[in-house]
């Protein structure tokens, strides 16, 4: 079976943006930026994905709760050769929260 690049195409959606924290050093102390492309989730509305490099072929994204992004601030939008435009955004999430690391990979014996 031969994989295709990760992610296959899907829609995008607007995130909330909140409002700037009144104190930056507060946020920076109680939570974690993490950069990448937003996505909805396929099946639950309360949760985020953030695919990291959209247009790699090793990419992997996390999966977030919507309640634990304190912050989003808006990135450089990245522009693929067909002049497809991906937005990407850097979300501020909660110290502790529980969230998902997932990289996509093909099974394959190591041995040979």
């Amino acid at each position: 079976m031969v994989m295709g690049n990760f992610p296959q195409k899907a829609n995008t959606f607007e995130l909330q943006h909140y409002e700037k924290p009144n104190d930056v050093q507060e946020l920076r102390k109680n939570h974690v930026p993490f950069s990448g492309s937003p996505q909805k989730h396929p099946y639950d509305k309360e949760k985020v994905l953030l695919v990291v490099d959209p247009y790699s072929n090793n990419t992997s994204f996390y999966e977030l709760r919507a309640d634990d992004i304190a912050f989003v601030e808006d990135q450089v939008n990245i522009v693929d050769i067909d002049g497809e435009t991906i937005h990407m955004v850097r979300v501020w999430v909660k110290k502790g929260a529980i969230a998902i690391r997932s990289t996509p990979f093909l099974v394959e014996d190591t041995w040979r």
